[in-house]
């Protein structure tokens, strides 16, 4: 790798870093508010015009509590459990393709941290470490109740990976290529996978809920049961980046949601623009589908009631693993037909 590519990626890295923070730092400021309009109340109003400080003010907060480590628990877990959360949490976007490549004084800058040909590999490999730092908070604390909510998440997470997981295999067959800068590529325009796999895009879309901790499945929070779940013990910046990391994870689902099935940075007449515009042009309609997806989340939330846990997994192990191996099969033999068929 030469220096002037080195100096674009570290740059890059930097920057994605700094963009991936603030979002997940104003998402709980826009959770509130959404969930102030929704049940009509005001919000968030005396940090600043409107509460727009309040995410600097609960910052502050959490680096000025006293932070306690219990006697009881293992110290090394403890400081390492929430590491894991934020870190797996802030990996994952590596492999997102944030816009077409930009030109900027005959040096073009791709807008992606590594494009590699494993794409969503990579992702789900990230993905399933996320619960080694759930698991390793709840287990470290030495309390019952964490230790209930990480055994809550880590099942819940591994029953809805395997869903999501079978839900893309659908996606791969009919794009033939686990890039997702490929993936994106394929969608050009209007021909978004949403309009050809309805289904696939359902199940992931439910999983990433689960995967998220979001209601209704924040089985692992269930603070009427679980005082907090498996960050009970955890107080300051340890239970911030546990708190933060939700947020990233929601971010980066939405971000891998609008790539794999609404475009990514496609979007309809396209082909009327060209290089830096449409680069431009190109990431502006991908966070913007993004926002609306963090929106969804939020919307969600608040509006609809927890699962009890026996139902969470039967909607994992008995709805949505079968309707994914039936989307499978629907998407094989429709590609053999339409081979035959010659379209």
């Amino acid at each position: 790798m030469d220096l002037a590519l080195l100096l674009d990626k570290t740059i890059l890295i930097l920057i994605l870093f700094g963009v991936t923070l603030f979002i997940a730092m104003y998402s709980t400021y826009a959770e509130r508010k959404v969930a102030a309009f929704l049940q009509d109340r005001i919000g968030p109003d005396r940090a600043g015009p409107f509460g727009i400080l309040q995410p600097l003010a609960d910052g502050v907060k959490m680096f000025m509590k006293e932070e306690i480590i219990p006697n009881t628990a293992d110290k090394w877990l403890f400081i390492i459990g929430p590491g894991i959360a934020m870190c797996t949490a802030l990996m994952t976007s590596a492999v997102i393709p944030w816009g077409k490549n930009i030109t900027i004084g005959g040096h073009e800058i791709v807008l992606q941290v590594a494009d590699i040909n494993i794409g969503i590999l990579y992702v789900f490999g990230v993905v399933s470490l996320g619960v080694y730092g759930i698991m390793i908070g709840g287990w470290a604390s030495n309390n019952k109740f964490s230790l209930l909510g990480a055994i809550r998440a880590s099942s819940q997470m591994i029953s809805y990976e395997l869903a999501m997981g079978m839900a893309l295999i659908a996606i791969l067959m009919s794009t033939g290529s686990l890039s997702i800068r490929d993936i994106v590529e394929g969608q050009h325009g209007w021909h978004w996978n949403v309009l050809y796999q309805p289904l696939s895009c359902l199940i992931f879309i439910v999983c990433a809920f689960a995967e998220c901790n979001r209601t209704p499945f924040d089985l692992p929070e269930c603070e009427s049961e679980l005082v907090g779940g498996y960050h009970t013990e955890y107080s300051s910046m340890k239970l911030g980046f546990y708190l933060f990391a939700e947020y990233t994870n929601m971010f980066i689902s939405s971000a891998i949601i609008s790539s794999l099935y609404f475009g990514g940075y496609n979007f309809p007449g396209m082909d009327a623009f060209s290089g830096n515009t449409l680069a431009l042009l190109g990431t502006a309609v991908f966070f913007a589908k993004i926002f609306f997806f963090i929106f969804f989340f939020m919307w969600i939330r608040w509006t609809l009631p927890r699962f009890r846990y026996d139902q969470l997994m039967r909607l994992g192990w008995q709805i949505l693993i079968p309707l994914a191996i039936f989307n499978i099969l629907a998407t094989g033999t429709w590609m053999t037909f339409k081979g035959y068929l010659g379209f």
